[in-house]
């Protein structure tokens, strides 16, 4: 059961880490100049669902990452 809580609450960690590490990366971009003029808010609300699933995809290549080399060591055995 401890185990489970903390899986959890790593994997929640991770996922709003590289999140918000992926909107801060986006943030770097300027591709305003594709969208329409005074279009601000989809503009920020495209920013936030590309970084959302950016985000996610780091975090689940993390965390598979982390597991399988967790799991590396039963495969030497």
């Amino acid at each position: 059961m401890e185990f489970i809580r903390m899986q959890s609450l790593v994997t929640l960690i991770s996922h709003i880490f590289f999140i918000g590490l992926s909107f801060w990366g986006l943030q770097s971009l300027r591709i305003e100049h594709l969208f329409k003029k005074n279009k601000v808010q989809q503009v920020r609300f495209l920013y936030m669902i590309i970084a959302i699933v950016l985000g996610f995809t780091l975090s689940q290549f993390f965390l598979d990452f982390l597991t399988h080399s967790q799991n590396l060591i039963y495969f030497i055995k």
